[in-house]
């Protein structure tokens, strides 16, 4: 009788607000790179003795309106911390599950540490710098960083490729191990041109966005 006198009960799953900040989470992993990438843009052509062809875009971050960039780097690092958070609750269970998300997450807290310690001035930039860079204790952290960021990226895109194609994005898997290749091969010929290293690293980013978006619309196999 007690039973029958019971009111029910009702059950709110958790699991709508769950998806929900899974999918922010994601649009911010979406929305870095394409943003970074404008501002530093904007920046290059605006600040008088930047040349993308003599100058890094780390060294945006130097000079009087140096704290754009810096500001640049901390917003990026967190939408791309947002974006590895999302990452994991989608691919959560499947394969590249916990070492995908896990890698971005590193690539975006190389952007935290380049923020942190900036870039050395060189070539001309910003104004009065000597041509020749001398390297300091935070622009060889900087590079440090930097380093280990995009090395995890490439280390990502080969791990990410494993959900794409499990997700029958065959194309998308392939092309996710052929750029980190062309992401490395940036890197390795910026001794020869700043360019070239700038086109390595926008080209990762953009890749970044491009799969995350792919991943956070395609329906995982079951």
């Amino acid at each position: 009788m007690t039973d029958m006198l019971t009111a029910p009960r009702r059950v709110v799953s958790a699991a709508p607000p769950r998806r929900s900040a899974a999918r922010w989470a994601l649009a911010g992993g979406v929305a870095a790179g394409p943003l970074f990438l404008a501002a530093g843009l904007a920046q290059g052509f605006a600040r008088d003795g930047f040349g993308f062809t003599r100058n890094a875009i780390s060294q945006l971050a130097l000079g009087e309106a140096g704290w754009i960039q810096t500001a640049n780097f901390v917003l990026t690092g967190a939408l791309l911390v947002a974006g590895a958070a999302g990452l994991r609750t989608a691919l959560r269970g499947g394969p590249g599950g916990t070492w995908g998300p896990a890698l971005v997450g590193v690539f975006g807290v190389s952007f935290w540490v380049a923020g942190a310690f900036p870039a050395d001035p060189g070539a001309g930039f910003p104004a009065g710098a000597p041509e020749t860079t001398v390297m300091s204790g935070h622009g060889a952290v900087h590079m440090a960083g930097g380093m280990i960021g995009y090395l995890a990226l490439c280390a990502a895109f080969v791990v990410l490729a494993r959900p794409l194609a499990a997700r029958g994005l065959r194309g998308w898997a392939v092309a996710s191990r052929v750029v980190p290749v062309a992401v490395l091969a940036g890197f390795t010929a910026s001794a020869a041109s700043v360019l070239a290293f700038t086109v390595g690293a926008g080209l990762g980013l953009l890749w970044l966005s491009a799969a995350t978006a792919r991943l956070a619309g395609a329906p995982a196999a079951r």
